[in-house]
């Protein structure tokens, strides 16, 4: 038996204009920590969209690459690019066998895609994927409904919170901001 590959915790949090995304470093093969900084967080389209993923690693690059292709051929909209790479996704017969889940945020929209052709935008501002992803999404609702810190703040002590709590989360934490918003 070949062990499993874990280990992500993917967090966004939008307040007010302000939004962010972040992750964890941490990679592990069955119960060895096979890496601690790696970055699952990326910017797309010249900044203006957020993602991150969970899951396999060539996985998660075959899909970023599969959602530029939407992002572009959809002039940049994001709901209509995730319906777009949710539907061939679940459809097609090599991307059906991928082990991801791909978070992705813009000025105005949130999104999880997965595999089997969801694509769910949250009713809290949050969106959260991964092994340690309850855990930051618990601690970010608390924090953004118990303080003024700013979306960026937020995400990173909320995924510090994942990390004291999931084994498969370290503190190597990377975080990205929109750096263009259109007023």
């Amino acid at each position: 038996m070949n062990p499993k590959i874990l280990g992500t915790t993917i967090l966004g949090v939008r307040r007010g204009r302000e939004v962010c995304i972040g992750g964890d470093g941490q990679v592990t093969f069955g119960e060895v920590t096979m890496k601690r900084g790696a970055n699952k967080v990326r910017t797309l389209q010249d900044g203006k969209i957020l993602a991150g993923f969970a899951g396999s690693t060539a996985d998660a690059f075959t899909l970023f690459e599969k959602f530029e292709g939407h992002l572009d051929a959809k002039g940049g909209n994001l709901p209509r690019a995730a319906v777009a790479l949710a539907k061939e996704w679940r459809s097609d017969r090599v991307l059906r066998r991928l082990e991801a889940l791909l978070a992705v945020m813009d000025a105005e929209h949130s999104f999880i895609i997965s595999g089997s052709g969801d694509v769910i935008e949250p009713d809290d501002n949050l969106i959260a994927i991964g092994s340690g992803g309850s855990y930051a999404l618990a601690a970010a609702r608390a924090l953004l409904g118990a303080t003024d810190l700013n979306a960026q703040e937020i995400c990173q002590r909320s995924l510090q919170i994942a990390a004291g709590i999931c084994i498969y989360t370290n503190e190597e934490i990377t975080t990205l901001q929109l750096k263009d918003f259109e007023e």
